[in-house]
């Protein structure tokens, strides 16, 4: 049952909002109040004759990573993931990232308490789809992708969604790895950098919980090298794209379209073909897309310092826990000196020095 403080908290923040967003905040929070008041005991789900065996299987195997978490950080279970939410559909919201047509910028969206992010999220695939209509009227062009996780970061007692049940043993683990770190380190107004951050964390927790050989994980890093091969030169592209349009200064969409059309025909295409030819392996993810200034800058949010993090730790020479010790320490100085560059620019710089 959500508690009766969680309820104030919600229409409090209400209370601090401009009217163009009440209506987006009203329907979030009863959103979430619906998602967490048909949640079941996983118990009692695990008991029900109806549920299928598959579905059973997952939530065994959450509780196991849960435990396995939280005794890794040494820290007290909390009643997170205790409770198991079974979805009409396939993902639990959908989230709306839009872009100037003239410039490859997610447009960030502000909420006192809770920082900046460079999304919305909805519950709704219809409200969604009509946010991202109503944001292509203001000239926006727009990108609207499903989730299937997502942290409250300690606000409510996160549940299992049947969403999860789309991954496999690994991709499954580093999932929840990834949504409880999530809850125990968030920096405010740089979502990109907790998601890096949560996804390292994630990636090496699972690494040590299944205990790979030395085979499987040089497989894994020549897939994820080639990957991060790709990404890189994807994202390098995205940002010469990005220098054109600023240099151009379009006043129309259709010009703006035109060049983003030719471009990729002409110079961006070619040169990532070459990259996946040169680095042979499975697929060649930029190309099975079509892309537009929305879908680029949500790329570019999530592609972000993943490489600067893993080097920083190399460098270091420490385990995962001595690690995540340095990253606490680190946020702790920067709150104290109120410096004024980002803390991942600074955390991050120390690779660079």
């Amino acid at each position: 049952m959500v508690s009766l403080n969680n309820i104030l908290l919600i229409f409090s923040l209400l209370a601090c909002f401009s009217c163009a967003k009440v209506g987006y905040l009203w329907d979030q929070g009863f959103g979430q109040m619906d998602l967490l008041s048909s949640a079941r005991p996983n118990k009692e789900v695990l008991e029900d004759s109806k549920t299928p065996i598959d579905a059973q299987q997952k939530i065994r195997q959450i509780e196991k990573y849960k435990e396995y978490f939280y005794q890794y950080w040494s820290m007290k279970p909390t009643g997170i993931y205790s409770e198991t939410t079974l979805l009409e559909g396939d993902a639990v919201t959908y989230l709306v990232i839009a872009s100037p047509f003239n410039k490859i910028e997610a447009k960030r969206h502000c909420f006192p308490f809770m920082g900046c992010f460079p999304y919305l999220g909805f519950f709704s695939q219809q409200k969604a789809k009509s946010f991202a209509r109503e944001l292509e009227q203001d000239k926006y062009e727009t990108y609207v992708r499903p989730v299937y996780a997502y942290s409250t970061l300690g606000y409510f007692e996160d549940k299992i969604l049947s969403s999860f049940f789309h991954y496999d043993d690994y991709g499954l683990a580093e999932l929840i790895f990834h949504e409880l770190f999530h809850t125990l380190f968030f920096i405010k107004d740089e979502v990109d950098f907790n998601e890096a951050l949560a996804t390292y964390f994630a990636r090496e927790m699972a690494l040590e919980y299944f205990a790979w050989n030395d085979e499987q994980i040089k497989l894994k890093e020549a897939k994820e090298r080639r990957q991060a091969l790709i990404s890189r030169a994807f994202a390098q592209k995205i940002k010469s794209l990005n220098n054109e349009f600023i240099k151009r200064s379009f006043k129309t969409q259709i010009d703006a379209k035109k060049f983003r059309e030719s471009y990729w025909k002409q110079t961006l295409k070619p040169e990532i073909e070459k990259i996946c030819a040169e680095n042979p392996g499975k697929g060649c993810f930029p190309l099975k897309k079509n892309w537009n200034n929305a879908s680029l800058a949500a790329f570019m949010t999530y592609e972000n310092n993943g490489a600067d993090i893993k080097t920083l730790h190399k460098d270091l020479g420490v385990d995962l826990k001595n690690f995540f010790l340095h990253l606490k320490k680190s946020y702790s100085d920067y709150k104290k000196n109120r410096k004024k560059k980002s803390f991942s620019d600074i955390f991050l710089g120390i690779v660079e020095n």
